[in-house]
Parts: structure tokens; C-alpha cells; sequence
């Protein structure tokens, strides 16, 4: 392989890796994972828009999350991703989980930090 053609098939790759780090930016790009306190449903969202509040669609809500995603999360005890003063928000990284205290509120809804 000549040096010339090496050189454009390492900028090529370049590009490609840039275009696809931007498109990133506008998805999670993985999977959070949500489960009830005692059921075994799991709840997986995946590549969610990092835009606005997303209603996390278990019924009584969620006591346990995996974040396995290349953003950080916020968890909310509220539907529409509202912070109160007993309940202010969770904030999960990514690569973590995390699991409601007993007794304590489900988690009904999260945004994505980015």
C-alpha cells in the first residue's frame, strides 16, 4: 500500500468516526434499564433523544436503574421531570445503577445530561 493511499484511508476513517461522534450527541446511544420494585419486568429504552423528559413506562414506577449509556441521567420522582423539595432529582453516570431506598418514591420519569 502506497504512503499516499494510507494517508487517505486514515482521513477517511477520521471523518467517519467524527460524523458518527456527532450524530451520538442527539441519542443516549445505549441502554438505561428500568425495573418495579418487586416485579421482574424490565423497562430497557434505547438511543433515547437526549431532548426533554421521558415518562418511564412502568405503572407504579421504577425502584431499580442500570445506566448503560454514554450519558449521564436524571432520575425524578414526578412525572414530568419536575424537582421538589423532598424530592430533588438523582442523578445517575453512566456505566452505574442505582436502587430506591426502601419505603421511598419510585422514580417516574428522567432526563439526559448532555
Amino acid at each position: 500500500m502506497s504512503h499516499l493511499r494510507r494517508i487517505g484511508v486514515i482521513t477517511g476513517a477520521a471523518l467517519l468516526l467524527t460524523a458518527t461522534a456527532c450524530s451520538a450527541g442527539k441519542t443516549t446511544v445505549g441502554s438505561l434499564a428500568f425495573r418495579a420494585e418487586d416485579g421482574p419486568v424490565v423497562i430497557n429504552y434505547l438511543n433515547t433523544p437526549v431532548q426533554g423528559c421521558h415518562t418511564i413506562g412502568l405503572p407504579r414506577g421504577a425502584a431499580h436503574v442500570y445506566n448503560n449509556t454514554l450519558l449521564d441521567v436524571i432520575l425524578y420522582r414526578t412525572p414530568g421531570c419536575q424537582k421538589t423539595e423532598k424530592a430533588p432529582g438523582i442523578y445517575v453516570p453512566t456505566d452505574s445503577s442505582n436502587v430506591t431506598a426502601p419505603g421511598s418514591l419510585p422514580w417516574r420519569s428522567f432526563s439526559v445530561v448532555h
